[in-house]
């Protein structure tokens, strides 16, 4: 497995893959923003659209990509993103977000993989403290506390899930300290 952080060309260039990823995750129940069926082309568009914040430097991508028969460049199966810091009062903190692993690559490690990448990155670019709100009692819940996380609190009916029903969101916490 490989991970790499994308700049603005090769988020364009990885759209259709983070696309069909997005696709699988929303299809598989992940509440991420997205309602289902999520078509492909709308993926595609909002991929796309992530682009200029990268470029403009408030918005942070990798991508894990399977070893293929000759050597990484296999499909994408996973991705993080962290939103940076845009006031002069947050310079200290990051949003964790979009954090998803395709279903045929769940169970080995990945989702702890790419957290820890959003961490360590975070922490050598200066940033403390990392947040995030995920759908309470989902599978990311139970990621985020086995990586230490701290809960934070939970807000009733925050958003819906991709079948469109009401669902608690939780918001947790992780301080981060640069290396060294």
């Amino acid at each position: 497995m490989t991970v790499t952080r994308l700049g603005a060309a090769r988020l364009t260039e990885c759209a259709g893959e983070l696309a069909d990823l997005l696709t699988d995750t929303v299809h598989g129940g992940a509440s991420i923003g997205f309602l289902a069926p999520l078509d492909r082309a709308e993926a595609l568009s909002w991929w796309r659209s992530r682009a200029d914040a990268v470029a403009a430097g408030s918005l942070a991508v990798w991508t894990a990509r399977e070893k293929g028969a000759d050597g990484p460049g296999g499909p994408v199966t996973g991705t993080v993103s962290l939103v940076l810091p845009d006031k002069p009062n947050s310079r200290h903190r990051a949003e964790l977000v979009k954090l998803m692993v395709h279903r045929r690559a769940r169970g080995r490690g990945l989702g702890r993989t790419l957290l820890e990448t959003a961490e360590r990155a975070a922490a050598a670019s200066g940033i403390t403290l990392l947040h995030l709100d995920t759908e309470t009692d989902s599978p990311a819940e139970r990621l985020y506390r086995a990586a230490g996380w701290t809960r934070a609190g939970e807000i009733p009916d925050y958003a819906a899930s991709p079948s469109g029903v009401l669902r608690p969101t939780t918001l947790y916490f992780k301080h981060v300290a640069p290396p060294g």
